[in-house]
């Protein structure tokens, strides 16, 4: 069993359609559907790279449509998994079943207005209380659960230490075996002293907060990367010192331009790591430093240059290193698909 945390649509519009009918849903273009349909992942991707934008209105990268295409296949084949979704101040899930999926053509009552054609999945009938009855407060979580419990992503598969709480959460269950831990109760402290960035709620709450990141957030940690690269590529251009350092061009004309550039490298890839899938932190005050957004040169043995450069979690570039950048994903694909489930 997996327990999957899921949006439904840009600014959520089929959420209300999924909860009144029992179903977990996510869509098509029309004109990407028939890839789906005949499994052709490359056509996919390549039509999505040319004809699509994310949500923050920037072309997909590579690895963003690759997760777009995958995302069909989980909602239609989920059969026995757990979705949340969190809607205000209040957490709601439900199981999927083993009926087939329905396919429904339908143009997106928001501003694009795309045809699009939405998969709805049957499940059981959401619910906002845990199995003992008690009502699922956004508020009343753990601010270690809140970490997880909710996404800006369409969907997130939670692992197993996550997925093994979220289950006790619904099941009514004593959940001091992980409130009780270090881990669980510095996280606790931390909130306290001032880590509560708002990600989630209402449309309203989503829509401020993403415009302040952009501003904010998301400007931070662009700065930071820009000043890590320029101050990389200032101490190894190449002088003798105790050895040949490798040349690390930065082409960029100055360090505002290389900011702009990790911004919207950032918008595209929907603030997800690039080689991972995972959600990226942007430097939240006393949030998860192995999470940050990291600037990473696809190719190591190249330069600090537009098409040269992606956005992955700290802790992913410092495995990567210097390796080749396809056997890395190739390794990570390995790891995902071996993952305990």
């Amino acid at each position: 069993m997996k327990v999957y945390i899921a949006n439904f649509g840009r600014q959520n519009y089929e959420w209300p359609i999924c909860r009144e009918r029992g179903t977990v849903a996510t869509m098509n273009a029309v004109d990407a559907q028939k890839y789906w349909e005949a499994n052709d992942r490359d056509g996919y991707i390549s039509t999505r790279m040319a004809n699509d934008t994310t949500a923050a209105g920037k072309k997909p990268t590579k690895a963003t449509a690759s997760r777009w295409f995958n995302l069909m296949t989980t909602v239609a084949e989920t059969v026995g998994d757990v979705w949340v979704h969190k809607d205000g101040d209040e957490l709601w899930w439900t199981t999927s079943r083993s009926e087939a999926p329905s396919f429904e053509l339908k143009k997106e009552p928001i501003e694009r207005g795309r045809e699009v054609v939405i998969c709805h999945k049957p499940c059981e009938q959401w619910s906002n209380r845990s199995k003992t009855g008690v009502p699922l407060r956004w508020n009343e979580l753990h601010p270690k659960a809140k970490d997880f419990l909710s996404t800006e992503a369409t969907l997130q598969s939670l692992s197993p230490s996550n997925r093994d709480y979220t289950l006790a959460l619904i099941e009514g269950e004593d959940l001091s075996q992980w409130h009780d831990t270090q881990f669980w109760a510095k996280r606790s402290d931390t909130a306290k002293n001032g880590y509560a960035p708002i990600k989630h709620g209402t449309q309203t709450d989503k829509i401020a907060y993403q415009r302040a990141s952009e501003l904010f957030d998301a400007a931070d940690a662009a700065e930071r990367m820009a000043r890590t690269a320029i101050s990389t590529t200032n101490s190894a251009n190449g002088q003798t010192v105790e050895r040949i350092v490798k040349r690390k061009d930065l082409g960029f004309a100055s360090a505002s331009a290389l900011q702009d550039y990790i911004t919207e490298l950032m918008g595209a890839q929907e603030f997800c790591c690039e080689l991972t899938g995972l959600p990226l932190e942007l430097d939240e005050v006393n949030g998860d430093s192995a999470m940050y957004a990291s600037l990473d040169r696809i190719d190591s043995d190249s330069h600090y240059e537009p098409g040269n450069l992606q956005v992955v979690c700290r802790f992913a570039n410092f495995w990567k290193s210097n390796s080749n950048d396809i056997e890395f994903r190739r390794l990570i694909g390995i790891l995902r698909s071996n993952s305990i489930s």
